[in-house]
């Protein structure tokens, strides 16, 4: 029997059936409401009657719904990145009622990480070379590949827009022996690794040999990456990309990829997505495109049920939420 007391929890996550069964499982003992339309992590979700009904939302709740429920206590969010929440009106409207808003980053931040390392490993191993010239023509490209591998040793990665995929990331990267910076809005002082403000980072893109681009959309960061930054940079230095593609001047990016001033670009994120078939991104010399599943990961629906469901025990005892925006 349901408790009165416990509060309604509102899902439109697009789950599956090992997810759905975990979900169900894991609330039990509470009132769970669905909205008729169900949204993907990076989708938006739409006004919903049913809302209205809930004390706790998991998905992705449409914005202004949101803030004018004030019933709601804490939004949790199935995904790392909260750029239509990201907005000074929204955290208002929840600190004034008391509410909370958490996202998923734990969920994909060692995804993430391992698929940017996973980056950095096959273009020093040479392997999309490689990959290329069997499937080209079967060739035994020995000598071009062997003298072109490199270790990952002594050089200078710059983490833009570090947050929990940066964190792990310089984690995994530790073995390597590189000298690992990061750049955020906001230093904490308390990082594992040397971190600068955003108003330096054009110092640190003229030392770095790679430069992993992890920034959220936002009107401060639209555009970040544009043609004066790709010139900072040292000829033959390697762009990734797994944070947004509009924070990206794809024009200026090709631009530098074809004239060599880059060495390579190792994209996940573009702007559009999907990237249209004849997008000039595609047949750029030296880009390397994922189509956005740096995240993706087998049961990644589950894990994103079990970390609500550990946030919903954390809320529940009055213990603090991992995640925590707001």
């Amino acid at each position: 029997m349901v408790d009165d007391r416990m509060p309604t929890i509102w899902c439109n996550a697009d789950l599956g059936p090992l997810a759905m069964a975990a979900l169900q499982d894991g609330t039990r003992d509470h009132r769970l409401v669905f909205s008729e339309e169900r949204t993907a992590n990076l989708g938006a979700g739409g006004i919903d009657p049913a809302l209205a009904e809930a004390q706790i939302a998991f998905g992705q709740p449409d914005a202004y719904q949101a803030m004018e429920q004030n019933d709601l206590s804490w939004i949790h969010i199935t995904s790392a990145g909260y750029t239509r929440y990201d907005r000074d009106d929204f955290r208002a409207a929840l600190r004034a009622r008391g509410a909370a808003f958490t996202n998923s980053s734990s969920v994909f931040d060692e995804p993430c990480a391992q698929h940017l390392l996973a980056f950095m490993l096959a273009h020093a191993r040479q392997l999309p070379q490689a990959m290329q010239a069997q499937l080209s023509a079967n060739i035994w490209n020995y000598m071009p590949l062997r003298t072109g591998s490199r270790l990952l040793k002594d050089q200078t990665v710059v983490i833009v827009g570090y947050g929990a995929i940066g964190e792990r990331l310089a984690e995994l990267l530790a073995p390597f022996n590189l000298r690992v910076v990061g750049i955020r809005r906001t230093v904490r002082g308390d990082e594992p690794i040397p971190m600068y403000p955003t108003s330096e980072c054009d110092h640190w893109l003229a030392e770095a040999d790679h430069v992993v681009n992890i920034l959220p959309a936002s009107d401060q960061t639209n555009g970040f990456f544009d043609d004066r930054r790709f010139s900072l940079m040292q000829p033959g230095a390697l762009f990734y990309n797994v944070g947004r593609g509009t924070t990206v001047d794809q024009t200026a990016l090709i631009n530098h990829l074809t004239s060599g001033h880059l060495g390579v670009a190792y994209l996940d994120v573009m702007d559009p997505e999907p990237l249209p078939s004849d997008h000039p991104l595609w047949v750029t010399p030296n880009c390397f495109i994922t189509p956005h599943t740096a995240g993706g990961h087998l049961h990644e629906d589950v894990s994103l049920v079990v970390h609500f469901l550990e946030n919903l025990r954390r809320w529940e005892q009055g213990e603090p939420l991992l995640d925590r925006i707001v």
